[in-house]
């Protein structure tokens, strides 16, 4: 398959190629869009040098999704911007099922602080030297992350109190 990419992202490519040998994984395109894998370990360095070298100054988004599969289950998806090209890459790392964890990029963009907090409390991917790693939408003590796959559609039984589902008598 042919890549149509532009300047700027061919320039990306070709310096995560060679200056990143090791955690370069891939390139693909799909539905318009450039998919750039790399290794876990080296997100917060490819991260500083898109920022640095490329201008991607704005991250739009980080998010998880979960693959329900045996070999890296999970992935981060991290949704960056360059203003100055007007281009737009997606950032992929792919994680196990057992200890799923990351190091944070909040010290590259800040943005990343609330994305990642949702990141861990919807699909239990931990984020280290994260500076403020509390849940946000689950109560701190909920051990289940319910964007999995394997979570139950109706929830757990007796996790979370739930309003009743009946009218009042009034």
């Amino acid at each position: 398959m042919d890549l149509e990419l532009s300047e700027t992202q061919q320039a990306v490519v070709d310096g995560l190629s060679g200056d990143f040998t090791d955690a370069f994984i891939e390139v693909y395109q799909s539905s318009g869009d450039t998919f750039i894998r790399v290794e876990s370990e080296a997100i917060v360095d490819i991260c500083r040098y898109l920022k640095d070298e490329h201008h991607f100054i704005y991250l739009s988004d980080v998010f998880g999704i979960d693959r329900f599969t045996s070999r890296e289950r999970f992935e981060v998806v991290y949704n960056i911007i360059s203003l100055r090209a007007r281009e737009h890459l997606f950032i992929k790392v792919r994680l196990p099922e057992e200890n799923p964890v990351v190091e944070s990029i909040t010290g590259v963009w800040k943005s990343a602080n609330w994305m990642e907090r949702e990141v861990y409390d919807m699909f239990g991917v931990e984020f280290t030297n994260h500076p403020d790693f509390r849940r946000i939408f689950m109560p701190e003590d909920f051990d289940y992350f319910p964007l999995r796959k394997e979570f139950p559609l109706l929830g757990i039984p007796g996790s979370i109190d739930l309003p009743s589902t009946t009218p009042d008598p009034e």
